[in-house]
């Protein structure tokens, strides 16, 4: 007998089916033996429509107000569920995040876990019920208030309940087979990957691959809860998340490269004629930092001799673009720039894979398969286990493509299928 987590998307509690789809899943993996705790998001577009409705009442909705109306979302899908699988001739009983003991900072809308204390979802679990947890949300400390953990928190909730409860394996369900070489919408040839570590999947997530949220990893490593990342809609063996080897005994050597990943959220900023003097980058970053913009990649040009001035670029979610700019024109006299130039149609592409590290000639092949497809690169940055490159919007999916196709990761087997259309 295991104690298995099993957290289901969006799009796999969409509509009535799917959640008697589910149900059918869970109830099985019951009846065969295996304790099953499930953890869900809110059904289809709901957290998108109840932030529409929210601004249609206030373009300026109190981040608590709005916490406390997100949250209704994975409540109508966990009672939902529980229904369904009770139809099924199994006990389920929900909880929502704070009955599950998920206690958070008091951040709202993007609060982070601080202690998990599930002793009614442990006592539910050993009643022989299901217990079926609402994602995404818990409350605070000191006041009690209920909180969101920020998009793709279901996934978080998952893995801190796993660690929790000394589960076997947390099991994310979503619409896609696994974790694939390349985002499967613009690389239909694709490969599942049917293990990865926890620091290639960290790169990954970091840098653009949906299919796991980069705070869920993060747990999961912290805590060595391993995550199994399979589709709701199909019963194949997904891809395993995972440092421990694997049954055969010792670990297999790491192939060169894991996969493609891209982001089309960010955007790039440019400081123009930045004095060359020390102190100048110091300010310029604790500045940006003062408004709460998290920075990605970072470039300084080598300053012009005659002019002793410099350009510093740097590139930052897209929606964070305004709060940085802003920050920085309101500092302009005393940072001492000449001008800010923002451009938001950049896409970024990393190449990512542990076994890099010992084969020289990776970044040649990545640059010159960009290259041969006619690409610009506009910067540049790397890591023990990743290369990440800006180019233009408009040639990202060419770009992953071509650097796809360059280093062999495209499947010879069937395509690729994405199940509900989202990948999540």
């Amino acid at each position: 007998m295991a104690l298995i987590v099993q957290k289901y998307g969006g799009s796999s509690v969409a509509d009535a089916d799917s959640i008697k789809r589910v149900a059918k899943r869970i109830t099985e993996a019951k009846r065969a033996g295996d304790d099953v705790v499930v953890v869900v998001s809110a059904m289809g577009d709901t957290t998108d429509e109840l932030i529409d409705l929210a601004q249609q009442v206030t373009p300026l909705p109190p981040q608590r107000e709005m916490d406390i109306l997100l949250t209704a979302g994975e409540r109508i899908s966990m009672s939902l569920l529980a229904m369904a699988i009770s139809n099924l001739g199994v006990e389920a009983q929900s909880f929502t995040g704070q009955q599950a003991g998920v206690i958070t900072d008091d951040v709202h809308g993007r609060a982070r876990i601080i202690d998990v204390s599930p002793s009614r979802i442990q006592a539910a679990v050993d009643s022989g019920a299901v217990a079926i947890v609402a994602g995404f949300q818990g409350v605070t400390q000191r006041t009690n208030d209920v909180t969101t953990l920020g998009r793709g928190g279901s996934d978080t909730t998952a893995v801190a309940l796993a660690a929790a409860l000394g589960a076997d394996v947390c099991e994310i369900y979503t619409d896609v087979d696994g974790v694939f070489t390349a985002d499967p919408r613009i690389v239909p040839s694709a490969r599942k990957i049917d293990r990865i570590s926890y620091d290639e999947m960290l790169e990954m997530a970091a840098s653009g691959a949906k299919v796991l949220m980069l705070r869920c990893v993060e747990y999961a490593r912290r805590y060595g809860v391993p995550v199994h990342v399979r589709s709701s809609f199909s019963t194949r063996t997904g891809t395993l998340v995972t440092d421990t080897p694997d049954e055969g005994g010792a670990p297999m050597e790491q192939p060169i490269i894991a996969g493609v990943a891209h982001d089309r959220s960010e955007a790039k900023i440019t400081i123009v004629d930045v004095p060359d003097v020390p102190g100048k980058a110091a300010r310029i970053f604790q500045v940006v930092a003062g408004s709460g913009v998290n920075l990605d990649m970072i470039v300084q040009n080598v300053s012009v001799a005659s002019t002793g001035r410099t350009d510093i670029s740097f590139t930052l979610p897209a929606s964070d673009g305004a709060a940085a700019t802003a920050a920085l024109t309101e500092h302009q006299p005393d940072i001492g720039f000449t001008s800010l130039q923002y451009d938001d149609m950049i896409g970024k592409l990393s190449l990512i894979g542990a076994g890099m590290k010992s084969h020289p000639g990776v970044s040649a092949k990545l640059f010159a398969a960009l290259s041969d497809a006619g690409i610009n690169i506009e910067m540049i940055s790397t890591s023990e286990i990743r290369i990440s490159v800006v180019t233009r919007a408009d040639q990202l999916d060419d770009a992953v493509r071509a650097v796809h196709t360059a280093f062999d990761l495209d499947s010879s087997e069937e395509q690729a299928v994405v199940y509900g259309g989202t990948g999540r």
